[in-house]
Parts: structure tokens; sequence; C-alpha cells
């Protein structure tokens, strides 16, 4: 039996962006995102909720295409300021995604219906 309910289930990161961004306002930016920069994928990324580890200062990222989840994870540790011996773990439809990967094919393979791709962290696995 499926469940209508809108409420996450298991770990289920409810994205907070979602939440302040109704759908047609997400999709028509992305869209005009992928128009202007083809080259560039459009990635939102939070913190895991009810992690401790640090807010990031912005959720919105226009990363290039060829840039690999390793380069992305550096740059998520500069912007929340993590130490080098602290650990950060970044979930993709809560599956940890290979560092060697690009963006663009995690992009391919998990972009939202809205045309983002959504991405959370935190430092528990």
């Amino acid at each position: 039996m499926k469940s209508t309910s809108n409420a996450p289930t298991n770990n289920t990161m409810r994205s907070k962006f979602k939440d302040e961004h109704p759908f047609e306002k997400r999709k028509a930016e992305a869209e005009r995102i992928r128009q202007k920069y083809a080259d560039r994928i459009p990635v939102i990324c939070e913190k895991v909720e009810k992690s401790d580890i640090a807010t990031i200062d912005k959720k919105k990222y226009l990363v290039p295409a060829d840039l690999t989840v390793g380069q992305f994870v550096y740059v998520i540790r500069k912007r929340i300021k993590l130490s080098p011996e602290k650990a950060i773990f970044i979930f993709v439809d809560e599956v940890l995604p290979p560092t060697a990967a690009l963006m663009s094919s995690i992009y391919e393979e998990h972009k939202d219906e809205d045309g983002f791709l959504y991405i959370t962290y935190d430092h528990n696995q």
C-alpha cells in the first residue's frame, strides 16, 4: 500500500529550498540557468536535517559540468570552514556518490523533476 503522506520516510531529507520555493518557480529557474549556462549544473546543497555540522552560507551553486564530486566536496568544506581533520560526506538521494564521478553524470542520474540536483552533507555517514 502506497503512502499518500508527504512526510519524509526513514532518513529522507526534506529540502528547505523546496519548502521555500514553489515547484513552478524552481523549474523555471533551473531551465533558465541551463539555457544560459549549458556547461553548468544547478545544485542545491543543504546540511542533513538535525545535523550539528555547520550550516553553509549559500544553498544554490552553479558548478562546472566537469567538476568531480571530490572537488565539489572541497568547495563545501571551504564554505563551511571545516578543519582538515574533520570528515564530511555528501549524499545524493541518500547515497554517497563516488568521489571521482563528474557532477554532470551525477546530475543526469539524480536531477530532480524541477531541474536542480539536490545534495545534502553531514559529518556522519
